[in-house]
């Protein structure tokens, strides 16, 4: 039989494994009786685990919420996982909690096994994010936010708008979405009868928390998708629609999640909805698809192309006039 404190760690990475177990399944797993699971299930109860028990035929064990936060158990891949995760949040867009996580990583990389080491490393060293430069957001808004969303609860805040403007809102919050840059909440605002995103920077929650609500289903069925849809063009100075005649497939290898949509026109052709702030850096991001393409909109994108076309012609060394018997390309 194993000791008591081995059998301990076993039984409760097994409770975390899945959500129902019976005591003769558990019994059976551990190589003990029914019996003797009972006095363990007692012993992590002591340790602030909260596990609930069902008696009769069908009784069981659940591991249950506590009312505090007890020792957890990762297997390696979770325990990289949260370690890159913390690093991520000590230098991310949620303000507050940047000191939080690192000494939460702290406490982490301390009892990380040697053999994980060379993977935490491998990704802190060799990684960078370009996801910065976005507001952060207070912690408690994307918390509360995220607890009226879960529990299906009306939610009011005060919403500062893009020109200013203040105003109060009343929503069924659905999803929180981060592009990289920002936190957006896509939401079906009750005043006006549709759906709409806020971004989350400028929404400041208002207690009580509403009344329950029935879910709606997501524009297109896809939350994020709606989202990454109106930051990409509705929120820029330029929108732009670009036709590259290539696959989708193809285009889409070569695009970024939060640069566009990609709609295959057909097996050949597709068309990139987009938007942004500088022309120039449109232009430049376009030529590095490496495929051609025809600008449909804006017309400023037109000129500024063929702007750029005569100065890059311009920049190219006058042909050399060949003399008779000499070939065009000889040195």
């Amino acid at each position: 039989m194993l000791e008591t404190s081995v059998r301990l760690l076993r039984l409760l990475s097994l409770l975390q494994q899945r959500r129902d177990w019976s005591g003769a399944d558990l019994a059976a797993r551990l190589a003990v009786t029914t019996r003797t699971v009972r006095n363990d299930v007692d012993r992590l109860r002591q340790l602030g685990y909260q596990v609930d028990s069902t008696t009769g035929p069908a009784g069981g064990y659940r591991l249950g919420a506590g009312t505090a936060l007890p020792p957890l158990l990762l297997d390696d891949d979770e325990a990289v996982a949260v370690a890159v995760g913390l690093r991520a949040a000590a230098a991310g867009s949620v303000t507050g909690i940047e000191d939080v996580s690192l000494r939460a990583l702290t406490k982490l990389e301390r009892t990380l096994p040697a053999r994980l080491r060379p993977r935490v490393d491998a990704l802190r060293t060799t990684t960078v994010s370009a996801a910065g430069g976005g507001p952060t957001v207070d912690a408690d808004t994307l918390t509360t936010v995220a607890a009226a969303a879960h529990r299906h609860e009306r939610l009011r805040f005060e919403y500062a708008g893009h020109d200013g403007s203040a105003s109060v809102r009343d929503v069924e919050p659905h999803t929180l979405v981060y592009t990289g840059r920002r936190w957006y909440l896509l939401a079906w605002d009750t005043d006006r009868r549709d759906w709409r995103t806020f971004r989350a920077d400028r929404l400041r929650p208002l207690p009580p928390a509403g009344p329950r609500f029935v879910p709606r289903e997501p524009p297109g069925g896809d939350a994020a998708a709606h989202v990454l849809r109106g930051v990409r063009s509705l929120v820029w100075p330029y929108q732009a629609r670009i036709r590259f005649h290539a696959p989708a497939a193809v285009v889409a290898e070569r695009s970024t999640p939060t640069s566009g949509e990609i709609i295959p026109l057909d097996d050949a052709t597709c068309e990139l909805v987009t938007g942004t702030d500088s022309l120039h850096d449109l232009a430049t991001y376009l030529s590095k698809f490496d495929v051609p393409f025809t600008v449909l909109a804006p017309p400023e994108l037109h000129d500024l192309l063929h702007t750029l076309a005569t100065r890059y012609l311009a920049a190219l060394p006058s042909p050399r006039r060949s003399r008779p018997g000499e070939s065009p390309h000889s040195t």
